[in-house]
């Protein structure tokens, strides 16, 4: 992956330290809240000591009911609760209870989305405590929906819109933002809308709205954004770049900038960009790249041999799956000590118009040029699956319904153990169904989504599909570069990554027919990520947080922000 971005940027490398990039800024924790321990009496501050009414509307620090007798003399809330004081817990019970009674996702979402607006604390106990049951509501398949229809359920803002009318007061707009110890921000231009996931009060999320060509939203009386058709070339460029400087001028080197649905024309070229000047990290290229690379790690236990060993072949060449693609690569070429080059001819990619050869390379957009190997030209996946006989076919093409029986029929032909994923969100473009894969490969598929699916009865056997979830690395990928202070991302860290989270899977995951771990223990798996990525920065010399902790597991979960309610004085 590092080697592609390099050719973009005409060769310059992410441990290359350049010091005009460095810009100084960003904030300490004043009041040392965010190091203090459950235990530890805090001060609910706002611009003031929140107190009475103005306590209770505020998310951050309102308890609701749960308020103690002295909590509600201390800070004038006598008469503006009910006399009865309830734990946490209880409040969670009545929540999940009233939280079931709904039947549509979407008002499930949306009184997840008002709960947090309200109590925070609340929200993230609930969702720690069942993330298995809401992960669905809060991430894909359900926020797409909530995406779609945003202008219609828009409550309150819960990020920063930077908008063209901004241009030039970016940095301005940026110290509005009330939080001050940031460090993530998730950013997004909306061009490439999936899923944007939760996100708590150190992580910042910013929409860049520089128009949409949607000509539904642009007639929508209700849409909420820039009514203009999109920005591109220069006057884009230049709003990124004032983007990405005030950034790191308002928040210090080592803020991350997680880029977030961007079009596969502007994700690399901002990767490439910026990569070697910002911490900055692609959801969609990297954090894909490692989840998927993780299960294939998981699945050699099922079907035998090395990666190099396998042949892969891709439906969908955007930033996905050239991106998953890339880390396999590296992968293996780490694994065997192989040239790059070499590692590559074993990974085959169609696109719309057919097998990535090398007669279309001089057409290709730069990012698929590697992957144009000598081969006649296919025009199908059908017929591209009977050339290449791949032992694993991965789904990245946002096209529902694409792996058809005869597509699944002809792998299993000459594939004890056929490997295949499905990856495109939401369910409905899922290129099959666990259902399908099971059912036209007799039941021998090693099958994983990018959505997730009921179980399904194979030979009197129940079949759990894992879930090939970007959730399961960008949490503890982001906490690895925080606890370590680490000032750039480097491909050697996806690995490290993947390698850790591929560890969280155990023998009784694989005996159910998943390659992923159960996400009830996703705080334990984001530890042991953040702790391989964070040893990896220290290895590479990325990490600033000096000395190094001795047990990198032990801090990253010390680090975890804790949803348990704080006592006031």
């Amino acid at each position: 992956m590092e080697s592609t971005l390099k050719e973009i940027r005409e060769g310059a490398s992410v441990l290359d330290m350049d010091a005009r990039a460095t810009v100084g800024g960003g904030v300490g924790d004043v009041y040392g809240e965010d190091r203090a321990t459950e235990d530890q009496l805090v001060t609910p501050w706002t611009v003031s000591v929140a107190s009475g009414y103005s306590l209770l509307r505020d998310p951050k620090y309102n308890k609701g009911l749960a308020f103690s007798e002295k909590e509600r003399d201390a800070h004038y809330l006598r008469g503006l609760l009910p006399p009865a004081c309830l734990t946490q817990g209880l409040q969670e019970k009545k929540l999940i209870q009233n939280l079931r009674q709904y039947q549509v996702p979407l008002q499930r979402y949306m009184a997840l989305m008002e709960l947090q607006e309200r109590n925070e604390r609340l929200f993230y106990k609930l969702m720690i405590d069942n993330v298995e049951e809401l992960l669905p509501i809060v991430y894909t398949p359900t926020v797409g929906e909530a995406c779609q229809k945003y202008g219609t359920i828009f409550r309150r803002p819960q990020g920063l819109y930077i908008s063209l009318n901004e241009k030039g007061k970016i940095l301005e707009v940026l110290k509005n933002w009330p939080e001050k110890g940031i460090q993530v921000i998730v950013v997004t231009d909306g061009e490439r809308i999936l899923g944007l996931g939760d996100l708590g009060c150190q992580c910042l999320p910013i929409t860049i709205d520089v128009g949409t060509n949607n000509e539904k939203l642009l007639n929508d009386e209700f849409y909420i954004g820039l009514r203009q058709r999109r920005a591109t070339g220069q006057e884009y460029s230049e709003l990124l770049h004032e983007f990405m400087s005030a950034v790191k001028q308002n928040y210090g080197e080592k803020v991350l900038i997680q880029f977030e649905d961007f079009a596969n024309h502007n994700a690399f070229e901002l990767l490439a960009k910026y990569g070697t000047t910002h911490l900055v990290f692609n959801d969609d290229i990297q954090g894909t790249a490692s989840v998927v690379l993780a299960g294939l790690i998981a699945a050699l236990k099922l079907v035998g041999g090395s990666l190099a060993e396998h042949t892969f072949l891709f439906l969908g060449a955007g930033e996905a799956g050239t991106g998953i693609a890339e880390l396999i690569a590296l992968e293996m070429s780490r694994q065997t000590k192989a040239p790059l080059e070499e590692c590559r001819k074993r990974i085959w990619l169609v696109d719309s118009k057919g097998l990535i050869v090398h007669s279309r390379k001089e057409s290709l957009q730069h990012f698929k040029k590697p992957w144009a190997h000598e081969h006649e030209p296919v025009k199908t996946l059908l017929e591209a699956v009977k050339a290449i006989k791949p032992t694993v076919l991965i789904g990245s093409s946002g096209v529902g319904q694409t792996f058809t029986q005869e597509v699944v029929e002809a792998m299993s032909s000459f594939n004890e153990k056929p490997l295949i994923l499905a990856l495109s969100n939401p369910t409905s473009q899922s290129e099959c169904n666990a259902e399908q894969a099971y059912k036209w490969s007799q039941g021998r598929a090693i099958f994983a989504s990018g959505s997730p699916f009921d179980p399904v009865e194979v030979n009197g056997e129940m079949r759990i599909t894992g879930q090939a979830n970007n959730a399961y690395i960008f949490p503890g990928f982001g906490l690895g570069l925080v606890i370590s202070g680490a000032i750039r991302v480097h491909d050697d860290m996806l690995l490290a990554a993947s390698e850790a989270l591929a560890k969280q899977v155990r023998q009784e995951d694989l005996d159910r027919g998943t390659i992923y771990p159960s996400f009830s223990s996703i705080r334990k798996i984001s530890a042991h990520i953040a702790a391989n990525v964070a040893a990896k920065a220290y290895e590479l010399g990325l990490a600033t947080r000096l000395p190094r902790p001795a047990d990198l597991v032990a801090y990253a979960e010390s680090c975890m922000y804790s949803p348990v309610y704080r006592n006031f004085r």
